[in-house]
């Protein structure tokens, strides 16, 4: 998998210019970009919604894969399975599976393909839930790469695991003596994702980043 991002700062105000108040003098400025994720063949992505948008579902993100593409998203210990219909070009069985920034799934293509995503780049206070003894695939909210603690500011604990993809699972586990993810610190792609299970005893974390373009 292959990931190229472009972030371009715009103001928003009927769209995409810069809205102030002119009492305060207080303006709001948006920035908005692009990441493009390529893949071969055939070849299963375990992918990332890392941009804001005013529809967050898997047709809103990911409006037009190549017919007969399919995503599998996991929720309550099991996967639920969506295809591109190569007739009437929607997803099915429905287009409205979540698909909101810090969210992700699998997909797959029978061609070569490059998915592009477009949105707004979260700022501010944002969180997104590491609910406990349970598998979940999370990624970072904002399009970044990096460590996952070190840089990216996962809140590891005791016995938590982490399994990146790529074209096999690679298992990672926070040791409860060290405290630190052993073998090694895993990393995160941007438009990647990664399954987290919280470890029995550990309460629900939240995985809160202060983030700001500057």
């Amino acid at each position: 998998m292959r990931t190229k991002t472009l972030l371009c700062a715009a103001a928003l105000a009927a769209g995409l210019a810069t809205s102030a108040m002119a009492q305060s003098n207080v303006y709001s400025l948006n920035v908005v970009g692009y990441y493009n994720v390529s893949m071969g063949a055939n070849q299963k992505v375990l992918l990332g919604n890392q941009l804001n948008t005013t529809n967050n579902t898997l047709g809103g993100v990911i409006p037009n894969p190549p017919p007969l593409s399919q995503f599998f998203k996991f929720a309550n210990g099991g996967f639920t399975a969506y295809q591109f219909d190569d007739i009437d070009l929607v997803w099915t069985p429905n287009a409205t599976a979540s698909l909101a920034p810090g969210e992700g799934g699998f997909f797959i293509s029978s061609v070569a393909t490059t998915l592009t995503f477009v949105g707004e780049v979260r700022q501010g206070s944002l969180t997104n839930t590491l609910p406990m003894n349970t598998k979940v695939i999370r990624t970072s909210i904002v399009p970044q790469a990096g460590r996952v603690s070190t840089d990216l500011g996962v809140p590891g604990q005791a016995l938590d695991q982490l399994f990146t993809f790529s074209g096999g699972f690679t298992a990672y586990q926070f040791d409860d003596i060290d405290l630190v993810w052993t073998p090694s610190e895993p990393t995160n792609n941007v438009g990647g994702a990664f399954f987290y299970i919280k470890a029995n005893g550990n309460t629900q974390t939240n995985w809160i980043r202060n983030f700001t373009v500057q």
